[in-house]
């Protein structure tokens, strides 16, 4: 299985560019850093976690991702608090972070129960 191909990679790639995209301005470059890398990093763990040899490592690195869901989505709490990021684009994104992590969740599961199936 290719990254590229997982609908989990691809929406968590175009939520990335998006924040990219929205915070180009932002001149609190502290924050912007922290929340574009923590966006960067959910679909970087994915990629990096699938074409690892072992699925033990595959599963480590999705755990990274999902941590970086989680990052990401406190970020965008406090963003938009301090009125950095719009509240409907901020919701959007908490929502969309949620499922890819939901996402993450059930491929980490599939991966999980592949080797305890073929341990039996």
């Amino acid at each position: 299985m290719a990254f590229e191909d997982l609908n989990v990679w691809k929406r968590s790639a175009a939520l990335s560019i998006e924040v990219y995209q929205t915070l180009r301005d932002l001149k609190d470059y502290g924050f912007k850093d922290q929340i574009t890398r923590s966006s960067l990093s959910i679909s970087s763990n994915i990629a990096e976690g699938i074409e690892r040899k072992s699925d033990k490592e595959a599963l480590n690195f999705l755990s990274y991702s999902r941590g970086s869901c989680a990052e990401f989505r406190s970020q965008t709490y406090i963003g938009i608090k301090i009125n950095y990021i719009p509240h409907n684009l901020g919701n959007k994104w908490i929502q969309e972070s949620k499922e890819i992590s939901a996402m993450l969740t059930a491929l980490s599961k599939s991966i999980a129960n592949k080797n305890h199936q073929t341990d039996n």
